[in-house]
């Protein structure tokens, strides 16, 4: 059992190993059910700490290679191994949307952020200088699929940290998801007509294609994920998934699923779009790789933002679309502009390869990771007996599931509201209209941290 690991290489020891290990689960060379060396005899051969040993077994679990026996050891999953394809050979280097009209001291609302995080200085600075150095770009346009050297530094970041395996020739620089989607949707109406989508899920697909003329279906969210056997029984032929970090439960879809909907699209013409929406907010351990880099040669679109971790105010996202998709793309769209600004584009590389995306992630991470522990420690002492947790580790909200049903959820929202707590109704991510009675979702993201603890009792006072 050989493996190689390099202290001169930046990237870290543990995540060295967990490639290493993953690259042999997928290729068969470990078997379904192989017993791992434990953490003591690997920590020992390799001569490395025994925390990074378990760094890359706690991935190698969350993702679903391996699992655990209570006294026992690791084990590798039962996967279907013939759905995936390589990941070691890669390419060549080339919303929630809150509504703002009323302030609450107490904003639950997932998708607000804190403006204390954002670098504005580091922003304004690289905002300036292109300003100052291309004042040609007052009579330019953009390249249709966004500039080329931001959809490098795009390519090369989702490479690295992410596992997403393509070229810059397949990236499209947007303006939100919503175009995103809008934009998928005109690539697909001759041959698909209905999607499906995560139930519960995020409304935004759902109105996105209904309003496009699709037909949407429900799937339901099992125990971890969306269920690969209802959507192959189902009439879709496209699905939307955020696999990486369910909106809204927070769950991790297992590798062993993600093979099943690898296999799923690749017959008949199917198609996935992967919303990897806030796959930087983690919390434990690396970001989950993604489902486009276990098949990058597969029908899958891949979407990201910048409006998790940086600004939704600068409006700008990509997505990753398969070759063929990405051919259609051109031809259908060539004579299109890109709707970013040229000088917010140019900003943007300027900011990323100056290094300061990657020191911008870190302070995030940082930051929003301290008042995702604060909610967690609050919630423990002063909630726990009234509801369990879903969803943490990861993002800008947790879940909560109430001990006690809540009689009349609007009239819950409408009183919290009247106490200064803003809260969004978890029945709003049914696509089937059910209500929900027993689910709370709380975002952290833009309480002050100071204030969190408080917020939290307030919501433990209305739950008496």
């Amino acid at each position: 059992m050989m493996f190689i690991l390099n202290n001169t290489d930046s990237t870290p020891l543990y995540q060295q190993l967990f490639l290493q290990i993953r690259e042999k689960v997928l290729s068969g060379k470990f078997p379904a059910h192989f017993k791992l060396p434990s953490i003591r005899d690997l920590s020992g051969e390799l001569e490395i700490s025994r925390n990074t040993v378990d760094g890359a077994f706690q991935e190698l679990c969350a993702e679903g290679y391996i699992y655990s026996k209570s006294r026992s050891g690791y084990f590798v999953s039962d996967l279907e191994l013939d759905l995936a394809t390589s990941t070691t050979t890669p390419y060549p280097k080339q919303d929630l949307h809150p509504k703002l009209a009323e302030r609450y001291r107490f904003d639950f609302h997932p998708a607000r952020l804190d403006p204390e995080v954002f670098p504005a200085a580091l922003w304004k600075k690289c905002f300036t200088d292109c300003f100052r150095s291309e004042p040609g770009a007052f009579s330019e346009y953009s390249d249709p699929q966004g500039e080329w050297g931001l959809r490098c530094n795009v390519q090369f970041y989702l490479e690295r940290s992410r596992g997403v395996r393509c070229s810059p020739d397949q990236i499209i620089i947007n303006s939100g998801s919503q175009q995103n989607l809008e934009i998928v949707a005109q690539l697909i109406r001759e041959t698909h007509n209905s999607v499906a989508v995560e139930n519960p899920g995020y409304h935004l697909p759902r109105d996105v294609f209904r309003n496009l003329g699709f037909r949407i279906n429900p799937i339901d969210i099992g125990s971890s994920s969306l269920n690969p056997d209802a959507l192959k029984s189902s009439e879709s032929s496209v699905v939307y998934i955020t696999p990486s970090h369910q909106m809204p439960l927070g769950y991790v879809m297992p590798v062993a699923d993600r093979l099943k909907l690898i296999s799923w699209a690749d017959t008949g013409g199917r198609l996935i779009i992967e919303d990897d929406y806030d796959s930087e907010l983690r919390y434990v351990g690396r970001p989950i790789s993604s489902l486009q880099g276990l098949n990058p040669q597969g029908n899958i679109i891949y979407q990201g933002t910048f409006s998790k971790v940086f600004s939704p105010a600068l409006r700008l996202c990509y997505m990753v679309l398969p070759t063929w998709l990405a051919d259609a793309y051109r031809q259908k769209f060539m004579n299109y502009l890109c709707p970013v600004p040229l000088l917010t584009q140019r900003a943007m590389i300027a900011f990323m390869e100056q290094g300061h995306w990657e020191q911008h992630l870190r302070r995030v991470r940082i930051f929003y990771k301290k008042k995702h522990d604060l909610m967690l420690h609050t919630i423990e002492q002063r909630l726990l007996n009234k509801a369990k947790i879903i969803g943490q580790g990861a993002g800008l909200h947790l879940v909560l599931e109430l001990n006690d049903r809540i009689q009349d959820e609007a009239e819950f929202v409408e009183r919290a509201k009247q106490h200064g707590c803003r809260l969004l109704p978890f029945s709003a991510f049914y696509a089937d209209g059910r209500k929900e009675q027993n689910k709370l979702l709380l975002g952290f993201g833009g309480i002050p941290l100071g204030e969190i603890p408080a917020g939290v009792d307030l919501l433990s006072g209305l739950l008496e």
